[in-house]
């Protein structure tokens, strides 16, 4: 047991589910499944909002009713009761306090908590100590700026940026997502650690495929998907993420509305229906026939195929670090125009074409995107994927966990 390192993860809801945590622990363990120095324990959740089905996983293997194996990781499901949004918050304490007593209980030496989000700051010294006097260390991801984002009230927001500053303060490790959030967390809590210490961080990315679909062009279930949502192959434009406000459908819904367009705009999302009504009220999106919800994807060679095949993909993200929709918009898609942020350009570099808020900013791309050349795309096309594989391949990213791992 000693020559292997025990990685206990905690915060994603389940593997394989559509998020960036979750696509994040299901690669991770892909693509070290075969390496002898590293043991994996996923925390997911057994019940609720994204709960873990195993039965759903190609290749699980059951141990007990709230454990199983995959990709050779200890997987361990952790009931939760029904208490809305603070959910979260009980299952990644429960989820630790899990991880604490198996440490304990099996004579880990040395073992990694690595805590995706910063939703449990006013708990975590205690298990910092806690995982300390075990010989362990604590690692935490950051996310994006979580008390950022305009779904939370100012309340809620006052949590998040409290609780951020505590997970920084203590942990042995803060490993960021973009060299954005790095800079931020220097800039905002250095000399704010343990005895005034300045937080230790690094630097690694999500990853993406450069990979084509496994799905054939002649595919029965991708044509029929084309079918049922009325849509053709390079003759719509792309967006998929998740339906929030900073993620900017409604200047992207508004600009393209305004676009002289013939082709259609494509919306792979998780409908929420109080601000599509929202949506509807101010841009009357329901009479132009080009905009188009078509729901959730969860087939991911599914989803690879439709990425490939968009004319262009949109990405109107605004808050966090690198985002998992956007590597693989350039893995895939050749043509991508991206809102004007830090954390994007940091991504893409010169591989897409820019867009900013104002109005008629975007509308004014898509007429631009709408005239060039094939080749024009190809090209951008290309610098998109050697951005990916020089960056940002699975590989390369779970080389670097390894390393932080083990060395």
């Amino acid at each position: 047991m000693n020559d292997i390192k025990h990685i206990f993860l905690v915060g994603a809801k389940s593997l394989g589910a559509y998020g960036g945590y979750e696509t994040f622990i299901y690669k991770l363990t892909e693509y070290h499944k075969d390496n002898k120095r590293i043991k994996y324990h996923i925390a997911c959740k057994a019940n609720g909002d994204g709960y873990m089905d195993e039965s759903k996983l190609n290749g699980a293997k059951q141990i007990s009713e709230n454990e199983f194996e995959y990709n050779n990781a200890h997987c361990f499901k952790i009931p939760l009761p029904n208490v809305g949004p603070a959910q979260a918050i009980i299952y990644d304490i429960k989820a630790l306090k899990y991880c604490v007593k198996y440490i304990s209980e099996n004579n880990i030496e040395n073992p990694i908590v690595y805590i995706m989000a910063c939703r449990i700051g006013p708990w975590i010294s205690k298990y910092y100590k806690k995982i300390h006097k075990l010989g362990g260390k604590l690692y935490v991801n950051p996310d994006g700026h979580e008390w950022m984002r305009a779904k939370w009230s100012a309340p809620i927001r006052k949590y998040w940026k409290k609780s951020e500053q505590l997970m920084i303060k203590y942990c042995d490790l803060a490993v960021c997502d973009s060299v954005n959030i790095e800079n931020y967390i220097h800039s905002s809590y250095d000399g704010k650690g343990i005895n005034g210490k300045n937080p230790e961080t690094t630097f690694i990315a999500y990853g993406a495929e450069t990979r084509k679909s496994k799905l054939s062009d002649d595919d029965k279930e991708f044509l029929e998907w084309y079918k049922s949502k009325g849509l053709s192959p390079k003759e719509y434009y792309l967006v998929v993420g998740r339906f929030v406000p900073e993620n900017n459908y409604q200047t992207m819904i508004k600009e393209f509305m305004k676009s002289n367009s013939k082709r259609d705009f494509a919306i792979i999302t998780n409908v929420n229906d109080k601000f599509l009504e929202q949506l509807e009220s101010k841009l009357h999106f329901k009479s132009d026939p080009r905009i188009k919800f078509v729901g959730t994807v969860y087939n991911q060679e599914l989803l690879l195929k439709i990425r490939e095949n968009a004319y262009g993909y949109f990405h109107g993200h605004e808050v966090g670090g690198t985002n998992p929709s956007l590597l693989e918009a350039l893995g895939s898609t050749d043509l991508n125009l991206l809102l004007d942020v830090g954390f994007n350009r940091e991504v893409a570099e010169n591989s897409a074409l820019y867009w900013n808020k104002n109005d008629g900013n975007l509308a004014a791309l898509i007429d631009k995107a709408e005239n060039m050349t094939e080749s024009e795309i190809s090209e951008i096309g290309k610098k998109a994927k050697k951005r990916i594989s020089d960056a940002y391949s699975w590989q390369y990213i779970a080389d670097k966990y390894e390393k932080i791992w083990i060395d």
